[in-house]
């Protein structure tokens, strides 16, 4: 039972092939005039379409764009080079710019029957449409036309890769003489502006002397450096004040005038110290040391001083003793303490004075330091504007040059270059679809509509036309089948139809092999 019931499926489209087969045989046979009559129909149409499709040809040139050569490490920093970035969409609209299609006009032969305005708008949208510009590689530029005539796509193709190359130098140098000028026109105008500053900075310091940068703190330091100086002469008069009360309390208690003793008493000490000194070299030195014998003569001389003196000191009080011998003089203590108060006096006058310039200064110096806190603000704003001219100026210089040194680079051509990596060449054989190729789907064609045609017709008419569909369908067994038969007249019909679609299916490969003769000896 699984088993009959796996193999149905089997059997039943075996049955159908069965059914289908000699139907579609017998169809055929029936109807051979028709099938080969559509057949050849079909496959000379698409014979004719091939022949009568437009030819076209392209040309490609690729253009190479070298960013790097021996200029390149050598102006590195100094020159800007014009780079590759999206170099296709540029290239393009460079390919595609008016002044160019009008040349590319010229070059193709567009303009020598001097079309209308209108015409030539429409020539230049076809010439658009044909053109291919893309970007195969970030330095690759690659232009591909295509033109129903070889010659005339291999030129136009060639004039584009001439054109591109010499309008996109000439845009690159442009370019860099636009960016020289620009920046040239900036320094001169931010030359101006420094030069006003300087002038404005100039004008404000010659009106306020103390507006300089630093100043304020050279004040605050003179200032700090004057009240150290006013303490220090305040601490140093205070000292003096204190030392003119001392002295003149120790002066007040010595005599300007002092007595000094008679001459007897100065001999007297005068032999003491002598003995005193004698006795001293005695200690280290013998009677016989030349010292010890100075100083006894000295002892002796003085000893006969003192007698004759004290001779003399008894005559004069025997003659007038109401007169004491002796001699005044000045203190030397109290000579010194004068001459010490007077230096004090002096010198406190002199810290007095220091204390007082002092202090005037230093009022005259606040008063400097409240100008300039003043005058600060307004100072501050002219020298930020000076410095910010200045440096974008120094700036906008280094910015000129490199300009500069970029535009002789692309004056000279020795930056961003192109060459013809491939050029164009004139193209022999068309491109895309061509009467091989329409030819081969045309036969295809043309045997798939017929046999497509019968087997609907099969399926769709209604007939009973093979006893197992009656098997099948009315679930009854036939017994068997009368064949049908033909007549003489009817078999001298069906070999002239045959005769007349072998004819028609014959032409087919007859006109073929025509058109393929002739386009091997280039007539079609």
């Amino acid at each position: 039972m699984n088993q009959s019931a796996g193999d149905w499926p089997v059997i039943e489209s075996q049955s159908n092939l069965l059914t289908v087969l000699p139907v579609a045989l017998e169809e055929s046979r029936r109807r051979m005039v028709m099938i080969a009559t559509i057949f050849t129909f079909l496959a000379l149409c698409t014979l004719a379409l091939g022949i009568a499709l437009p030819k076209r040809y392209s040309a490609t040139t690729s253009i190479l764009v070298e960013q790097s050569n021996i200029i390149g490490p050598l102006m590195e920093g100094r020159a800007v080079p014009t780079g590759v970035v999206n170099r296709a969409s540029i290239a393009r609209q460079v390919a595609f710019s008016r002044k160019v299609m009008n040349e590319i006009l010229e070059a193709g032969g567009w303009l020598a029957d001097n079309p209308s305005a209108l015409e030539i708008e429409k020539q230049i949208e076809r010439i658009t449409d044909r053109t291919d510009i893309s970007n195969p590689r970030p330095n690759l530029i690659q232009i591909s036309y295509t033109d129903p005539d070889p010659k005339r796509a291999f030129t136009v193709t060639e004039k584009f890769a001439e054109l591109m190359i010499s309008e996109s130098l000439a845009t690159k140098e442009r370019e860099s003489r636009d960016a020289y000028e620009f920046i040239d026109s900036q320094v001169r105008q931010y030359h101006a502006k420094l030069t006003e500053a300087e002038a404005n900075l100039e004008a404000y310091r010659r009106k306020n002397p103390d507006a300089r940068p630093g100043i304020d703190a050279d004040v605050n330091a003179r200032i700090g450096e004057l009240r150290r100086q006013i303490e220090s002469s305040r601490m140093e008069l205070a000292d003096l004040q204190s030392q003119d009360a001392s002295l003149r309390s120790q002066l007040s208690g010595e005599s300007e005038i002092s007595m000094v003793h008679t001459r007897a008493g100065q001999f007297r000490a005068r032999l003491a110290e002598l003995q005193s000194e004698r006795d001293s070299l005695l200690l280290a030195y013998t009677d016989q040391h030349p010292d010890v014998v100075r100083t006894q003569h000295q002892i002796a001389d003085l000893q006969e001083e003192l007698r004759r003196e004290e001779a003399r000191a008894e005559t004069r009080l025997s003659d007038a003793p109401t007169v004491l011998d002796g001699s005044a003089s000045y203190n030397p203590l109290y000579g010194e303490l004068k001459s010490k108060l007077a230096d004090i006096g002096s010198r406190s006058a002199a810290a007095m004075s220091r204390i007082a310039t002092g202090e005037k200064m230093l009022a005259q110096e606040i008063e400097r330091s409240g100008r300039i806190a003043a005058s600060e603000s307004s100072l501050a704003e002219l020298t930020r504007d000076y410095e910010v001219n200045r440096d974008l100026y120094q700036d906008l210089l280094k910015r000129r040059e490199n300009a500069r040194v970029s535009m002789n680079l692309d004056a000279e051509r020795r930056g961003l270059s192109f060459r013809i990596q491939e050029p164009a060449t004139v193209p022999l054989r068309p491109s895309g679809l061509r009467l091989l190729h329409v030819a081969s789907a045309g036969l295809v064609f043309a045997v798939a509509a017929p046999l497509a045609l019968l087997l609907g017709l099969i399926k769709l008419d209604p007939r009973v036309r093979s006893s197992l569909r009656i098997e099948r369908e009315a679930g009854l067994p036939v017994l068997g089948t009368i064949p049908s038969y033909r007549t003489r007249e009817q078999r001298t019909r069906s070999t002239r139809r045959f005769a007349v679609a072998a004819l028609l299916v014959a032409s087919v490969p007859l006109a073929y092999f025509l058109v393929f003769a002739l386009k091997l000896t280039h007539t079609l």
